[in-house]
C-alpha cells in the first residue's frame, strides 16, 4: 500500500497540483496584503478616513454595552455583529486573484497557441502558364504542353 501511495503521490500532476496550492496559497497571502495594506487605506481616505476593517452593524450588543469604536472592540465584548468590511475587502482581494489567474491562464494559452501554430509548408506545385496544368515547382518545361517556364 506504501508502495503504491508513493507512486501516486510522485506522479507528475500530483506534484504539479501541490506546487500550485503552495504558490496559489503564497499569491493569495500577498494579494490580501495589497488589499489591506496598499488599496484600501487610500480608498477609505478617500470616503472620508473608513477603514473598511472596521465597518460593521451590531447585531446584539456585548457584555460592555456599545457603541463600538472598532470591530476589535465589539468582539472583545462578546457583541453578535456583521463584520461588512471584513467582507468588502475578501470580494476585492478574490477579484484581485480571479483577475490576475485570468491573466496568467490568457497569457499561457496564447503562448501555446503560439507554439501549435505550425509555419505554411512551401508549395511543391505551381501552375504552368500555358496551358495551366499542375507541375512541379522546379519544372523548368512543362511536362503536358512542353512549354518553357520562366
Amino acid at each position: 500500500m506504501f508502495k503504491e501511495f508513493k507512486e501516486f503521490a510522485m506522479r507528475g500532476n500530483v506534484v504539479d497540483m501541490a506546487v500550485g496550492i503552495i504558490i496559489g496559497a503564497a499569491f493569495g497571502t500577498i494579494v490580501k496584503s495589497l488589499v489591506a495594506d496598499v488599496i484600501m487605506p487610500p480608498v477609505g481616505l478617500l470616503l472620508g478616513g473608513v477603514d473598511f476593517a472596521d465597518l460593521f452593524v451590531t447585531l446584539k450588543e456585548g457584555a460592555a454595552a456599545g457603541p463600538y469604536a472598532t470591530l476589535a472592540a465589539a468582539q472583545e465584548a462578546g457583541a453578535v455583529v456583521i463584520s461588512y468590511g471584513v467582507f468588502f475587502n475578501a470580494v476585492l482581494s478574490f477579484i484581485i486573484v480571479a483577475f490576475a489567474v485570468f491573466l496568467l491562464i490568457r497569457s499561457l494559452n496564447k503562448m501555446k497557441r503560439e507554439e501549435e501554430a505550425e509555419p505554411e509548408a512551401a508549395p511543391t506545385t505551381k501552375e504552368c502558364g500555358h496551358c495551366f496544368s499542375s507541375i512541379s515547382i522546379k519544372a523548368t518545361r512543362c511536362p503536358n504542353c512542353t512549354s518553357e517556364l520562366g
